[in-house]
């Protein structure tokens, strides 16, 4: 069970981390053809797309990010809560 758990919350932390690595990609002028660049986005566009539909637009500013790194947290913690037994 302790082996189910940190890989749960491993997962999510890595998420999370592509999430923000994501975000500070949009800052800097990169390749968007560069393999790293494309790992990313393949993981983090099926969580961000359907957030960002959702979404009123904001201006300029993309919150779908934040938006799922919350969600990302709420999930992880009811999952680690059913994992433990005490949801």
């Amino acid at each position: 069970m302790y082996f189910v758990y940190n890989f749960v919350r491993i997962i999510f932390d890595l998420l999370s981390l592509a999430i923000l690595v994501r975000v500070l990609l949009t800052w800097f002028n990169v390749d968007p053809y560069h393999p790293v660049v494309r790992v990313i986005h393949q993981v983090t566009e099926p969580i961000l797309a359907p957030i960002r539909r959702a979404l009123p637009p904001v201006g300029m500013l993309d919150l779908s990010p934040l938006v799922a790194l919350l969600l990302l947290q709420l999930v992880e913690q009811i999952v680690l809560a059913l994992l433990r037994g005490t949801f």
